[in-house]
């Protein structure tokens, strides 16, 4: 077996989602283990201000330590990472996060794709996304960028998406791994390394 045949461990897991996708984190947050050897790392549609403590809120459904992104933060694994209303969050080359303020991405700022494409640059194989509910196509991209370089793609049931146009475009026009509802969601995660 050649050295690049064998599967890296997975170092960051990305989900993304809009509208619809809040509740299935309240829902799958306390479904995961107390401990994980990745960080997981959160891009939601957010109104600039209206839900400035939702990483408060997001902290009180599991035992990881969850933040709201800062710029230049370290990336740990075992802890959740939020990215911050208004602002792209990328992935840097250093495992660190950058924010910017640049043009919305498929009208949205935080844009999935943005950190999903800047997250397969930094990861490749080590990488895993998971596109839940949503009412655009941001998120397609970002899972095409992540499938490229290596890593898992999942996409939650659109059966069970209240917003199922995000799932189901990514479905049509990106390679999936695997469709999950928040039950196997959970067991993805908690055995995923």
């Amino acid at each position: 077996m050649e050295e690049s045949d064998v599967k890296k461990p997975v170092k960051a897991l990305l989900i993304g989602g809009s509208a619809g996708s809040l509740q299935v984190l309240f829902h799958l947050l306390p479904l995961l283990n107390k401990t994980l050897p990745f960080a997981i790392i959160v891009v939601l549609h957010r109104r600039h201000s209206a839900d400035s403590s939702l990483s408060e809120l997001l902290s009180t459904k599991t035992a990881l330590p969850t933040h709201e992104v800062d710029d230049k933060d370290v990336i740990l694994p075992g802890h959740i990472y939020l990215a911050p209303a208004d602002y792209h969050l990328l992935i840097e080359k250093g495992e660190t996060f950058s924010l910017d303020y640049s043009e919305k991405v498929n009208f949205s700022r935080p844009s999935i794709d943005v950190t999903f494409e800047s997250a397969a640059e930094v990861y490749g194989s080590s990488l895993a996304a998971l596109l839940l509910s949503g009412a655009n196509e941001d998120g397609t991209k970002g899972l095409l960028a992540v499938k490229k370089t290596g890593g898992i793609t999942l996409v939650q049931n659109p059966e069970t998406a209240q917003m199922p146009y995000m799932p189901n475009y990514a479905l049509a026009h990106a390679v999936i791994d695997h469709v999950c509802d928040i039950a196997q969601m959970a067991h993805f995660i908690n055995t995923l390394h």
